[in-house]
């Protein structure tokens, strides 16, 4: 499973005005692996403490609800007739949160700040393009969070082989498991990501990519940073990138000009500016 690298410093999100202490980027070691990244349905694990592997896995899955269309004899309509078939009602998202929300996985608008530091494994298997080095991923999602696993790796999958990604030219493509994998993205409340980053400084804020792991802080996937201007998903798909690039053996990178797009590898959680914000390697 392709864990996110750790983006130091860069993901650690909402950052407006002046910047929220020294930063990571002052380490040497922050510039390699990186804290960026501010702030379901799920198989259980075993119950082991953060950072261990989970290993079971349950399926959940949502239901979903149609409208049916009236065939009995006499009607002078049934289904497929000259009105087309009746499309079921497109459900209304929880408070707080738009459709695309539901779509990137998340149930609710509001994320615990520490959670129990167990995981479920996002159910299924995902083989992707199959293009040039496969990279195997298992995505997880920390227990008590309001977030379908099942979206947010649908979310995270998409994101690792669209066509503007790391495999854009054709060297790497990921696919996905809920067994054993080479890489793993973690979705995780602010207090465990401190634990699962450690010794890096994620201070409930921001999100790492180290040691095969991707951690991804759930309160910066719900709320993203104000420079994104309310684009949600592209940060969304910024974070994993950018993650993902770490444990690819990227290191940060600087805007190289003003009005230009932010390289992926840019810690663009704390700041685009003069760049403009861009979630692809290559875009």
């Amino acid at each position: 499973m392709v864990a996110v690298a750790l983006v130091l410093g860069a993901a650690s999100g909402l950052w407006v005005g002046t910047r929220p202490g020294a930063g990571p980027d002052d380490a040497a070691t922050a510039a390699v692996l990186g804290a960026d990244e501010r702030g379901g349905a799920v198989s259980r694990d075993d119950g082991s403490r953060p950072g261990a592997t989970p290993t079971g896995s349950t399926g959940a899955g949502d239901v979903r609800s149609g409208s049916g269309v009236d065939a009995s004899p006499g009607s002078d309509r049934a289904a497929g007739a000259a009105d087309g078939p009746t499309s079921p009602p497109s459900p209304t998202p929880p408070p707080g949160l738009s459709a695309q929300d539901v779509a990137d996985g998340l149930l609710g608008a509001e994320i615990p700040p520490a959670g129990p530091g167990t995981f479920g494994v996002a159910p299924g298997t995902d083989a992707g393009p199959e293009t040039g080095t496969v990279r195997v991923v298992r995505v997880e999602v920390e227990d008590g969070l309001p977030v379908d696993a099942t979206a947010f790796a649908a979310t995270v999958m998409a994101t690792l082989n669209d066509p503007r990604g790391w495999g854009a030219d054709g060297s790497v493509s990921f696919a996905r498991t809920d067994g054993e994998a080479e890489l793993r993205v973690v979705l995780a409340s602010p207090a465990t990501v401190d634990v699962l980053c450690a010794p890096l400084p994620t201070a409930g804020e921001v999100s790492c990519g180290r040691a095969g792991r991707a951690v991804i802080n759930a309160e910066r996937w719900l709320r993203a940073v104000e420079e994104y201007g309310g684009d949600l998903h592209r940060y969304r798909q910024y974070v994993v990138n950018h993650e993902v690039g770490h444990l690819l053996g990227h290191a940060h990178e600087q805007c190289p000009g003003a009005g230009l797009p932010a390289p992926v590898m840019q810690q663009q959680t704390y700041a685009v500016a003069p760049c403009t914000p861009n979630a692809w390697p290559f875009p």
